[in-house]
């Protein structure tokens, strides 16, 4: 343990069994951190990310206060931390030498660390990501509902969702799912272990996609959510979202998840019509 109350550890097992009760506490908002683990504890260190994670909890009067989650690849997950905490754990962090090469938080959160960072490292933080977050309330379906149906993939579909999560990718700019899928590295990809539905038309062709995690704590994220250009504002969106949203509340979910761009009016707009309330806001930022 560390002076500042901070335990550190590269073991996924231990750390799930001390702090899992804490992240279960409230699944929507440790979303990020509880999908992480789940792929750590599953596949392994080596099979989710070259090397070894660092894994860290802010105890307090015997009770878990925090977590953060620093891959191997250099993203650090943080659940929420008052400036004080985001500072003790920058200095912490420097100190012993890891260097994450990006953070993930909610807004506050991420602000305190990137600041906190800079003061310790002079490494410069440069927002890349800003996020929504919603969490799904009364599945309502959209009116008119699109002609066709949902239907979960399979392996004869493989090709297709490979290209369509590239294409996702190119659209937001994440080059790092890019650069992994085009190296063959699929499995190691945030996509690798998602389950993908597709809307398809009654002429069975594929239309819209969306994937989902695994349920962990109690809790599904549906992410990411794509529309070739050519089938978009046909309602399509919606439609695939409402079936993997109702796939989820059976598989046992109770809290259902995804992320939107704030700056997207339209996907907002969707998600709120279809029952999904806003939560928190969450930022990234990259360390030049």
């Amino acid at each position: 343990m560390l002076p500042d109350g901070w335990h550190l550890t590269h073991g996924v097992e231990d750390f799930l069994a001390r702090a899992g009760d804490f992240l279960r506490s409230r699944p929507a908002l440790h979303s990020m951190p509880l999908t992480d683990l789940d792929k750590l504890r599953r596949h392994g260190a080596a099979g989710h990310d070259a090397g070894v994670p660092v894994l860290g909890r802010l105890e307090a009067g015997g009770e878990v206060r925090a977590v953060f989650c620093l891959t191997a690849r250099g993203r650090l997950a943080l659940t929420r931390l008052s400036a004080g905490q985001a500072d003790t754990l920058a200095a912490r962090l420097a100190r012993l030498g890891h260097r994450p090469s990006h953070v993930i938080a909610d807004d506050a959160t991420a602000d305190a660390f990137a600041a906190s960072w800079q003061r310790h490292t002079s490494a410069a933080p440069v927002p890349f990501w800003r996020a929504r977050l919603y969490r799904l309330g009364t599945l309502t379906p959209p009116q008119p509902r699109p002609q066709g149906q949902g239907r979960i993939t399979g392996a004869r579909d493989r090709e297709q969702v490979v290209r369509w999560c590239r294409e996702f990718c190119a659209d937001v700019g994440e080059q790092p799912s890019i650069d992994l899928i085009d190296a063959g590295s699929w499995d190691d990809s945030r996509f690798g272990d998602r389950h993908f539905t597709f809307w398809q038309t009654p002429h069975a062709t594929p239309v819209s996609m969306v994937a989902a995690t695994s349920v962990v704590g109690g809790m599904v994220r549906l992410d990411p959510l794509y529309t070739p250009a050519r089938f978009r504002g046909r309602g399509y969106a919606g439609a695939v979202t409402v079936a993997a949203s109702r796939a989820a509340l059976t598989a046992g979910a109770r809290d259902v998840v995804l992320f939107a761009d704030p700056d997207n009016p339209t996907s907002n707009a969707l998600y709120r019509r279809i029952g999904y309330v806003p939560v928190a806001h969450f930022t990234g930022y990259t360390f030049s």
